[in-house]
């Protein structure tokens, strides 16, 4: 950090130059500004620098520089492991840059670096289009889309960086440089699944495709029924078209209109079906989950924008996530996935989760550095609680979950859906044989590491 005159005329010049607001230790506002969405971070940066536009973000990136302050970027501040906040740095935060522009003639979407997938979705909805997003309404787009992005549309339309058009980046020096298929194409490629690492993502430009109609199937199970419910949804998925997808998961009842009263509150097996199209034809896909007994449901067409705040969850809880992708799911880790079960943290916001993938994922371009598009399956234990006293239990309940399914796991991991784990485990999310292309990108791009809060590539 520069000599403190020397900082404090920065900061009053960044104060007077910003479009945007800036908030220190001390100002109204900073412990606002430095909130994330999972409670269990706490950190303190230097300086938030609220942008409002590219050039606000330029004028950040270049005062962290002259100060030697290392770089965060908050896009929708989603991060498990609060990447969007560091300690003593500078905090580029984007969430003013949320603007949204569709344009149905080329099937594509531009959007601003701060915009979550709510702004994405209720832009694209009235045009009946729509483009592979998270699952939850809440998360950013630019950081789920440049760590890879996998949601309910993904077996359907491809991982959201298989519709990345175009990325407009500021690097490390402040300067801005468009990438896409014919322009800075090396770095175009890093920036699918390299992340944040690269420089700041002041606008994303994504393909978008035709969905006219969306419909799911949400199926309640006493959890005793888990490991049949399982196998069949499996066995559902196996057979069917690129159009469905979903989840099937325990969880706590939620108090909710479509879950009986002696289930709220209690372990629950949860089968999700979606399907890119009418509800004739999922209900038709979904008959052998309805045919096994089950305790609630509820079967609709709905808008896919909608759907995608079914299951958003609130702020100012304590999230601890992580990953591992099966290379097949025989019955056995079935019946260890549905044991695994027996130890959720209850009641709790918890999700024991396993996702499908293949279809288009699958098919997709095999050059990125996304490895785990190979698995077909995804385990995914979801630590969601409000207590701190859970902390441990709640922890090491999702690392229980991990150790229980790896004897099955291909490695490869995608690193949105995990916290810091370490070195070994970036390598598992990019790929071994991605790494050192990656790294000396990374050196060209961001020398000095200012981009390291983030599932970080050192610079070779």
């Amino acid at each position: 950090m520069a000599p403190p005159s020397k900082a404090a005329t920065a900061l009053a010049a960044l104060r007077a130059d910003l479009s945007g607001e800036v908030f220190a230790p001390g100002d109204e506002g900073y412990d606002a500004a430095r909130t994330v969405f999972n409670a269990m971070i706490d950190r303190r940066p230097a300086v938030v620098a609220q942008c409002a536009d590219e050039a606000d973000v330029v004028r950040a990136v270049r005062f962290a520089r002259d100060l030697d302050l290392h770089v965060a970027v908050r896009g929708g501040g989603h991060s498990v492991a609060g990447m969007g906040l560091g300690d003593n740095a500078l905090v580029v935060d984007l969430r003013r840059m949320h603007e949204v522009t569709v344009d149905p003639a080329s099937e594509a979407v531009r959007l601003g670096g701060g915009a979550t997938m709510s702004h994405l979705d209720r832009a694209t909805q009235p045009h009946a289009l729509a483009t592979t997003g998270g699952r939850v309404s809440t998360t950013g787009v630019a950081g789920f889309v440049l760590g890879g992005g996998t949601g309910w549309l993904d077996r359907w339309c491809g991982l959201a960086v298989d519709n990345l058009l175009g990325v407009e980046l500021v690097t490390a020096d402040g300067s801005r440089v468009h990438a896409n298929d014919d322009e800075n194409p090396e770095l175009f490629w890093a920036l699918h699944g390299g992340g944040g690492n690269f420089g700041v993502a002041t606008a994303l430009t994504l393909k978008v495709h035709e969905l006219p109609r969306f419909s799911a199937a949400v199926l309640l199970y006493l959890p005793e029924f888990g490991p049949e419910v399982v196998r069949t949804y499996r066995d559902v998925i196996g057979s069917a078209p690129h159009e469905a997808g979903g989840v099937v998961m325990y969880l706590t009842g939620p108090p909710q209109e479509f879950v009986p009263p002696p289930l709220v509150g209690r372990l629950v097996c949860v089968a999700l079906l979606t399907y890119a199209g009418a509800e004739e034809a999922m209900r038709k896909l979904a008959q052998p989950l309805l045919a096994l007994p089950h305790e609630g449901e509820v079967v609709a067409e709905l808008p896919y924008a909608d759907f995608q705040t079914m299951f958003d969850d609130p702020p100012g809880m304590r999230n601890y996530w992580s990953a591992e992708y099966p290379a097949s799911l025989p019955d056995e880790l079935v019946d260890v996935f549905c044991a695994l079960a027996e130890t959720v943290p209850v009641p709790t916001g918890t999700r024991h989760v396993l996702f499908p993938q293949g279809g288009a994922i699958a098919e997709g371009p095999a050059q990125y550095p996304v490895p785990y598009r190979d698995a077909p399956w995804a385990v995914h234990p979801f630590g969601v609680w409000e207590d701190p006293a859970d902390d441990e239990r709640a922890v090491a309940w999702v690392r229980s979950v991990r150790a229980g399914v790896r004897p099955w796991s291909t490695g490869a991991v995608y690193l949105n859906f995990i916290g810091d784990e370490g070195s070994e485990r970036v390598e598992a999310g990019l790929g071994a044989e991605n790494g050192r292309r990656l790294g000396e990108l990374k050196r060209r791009y961001d020398p000095d590491n200012v981009f390291r809060f983030n599932h970080n590539i050192r610079p070779l």
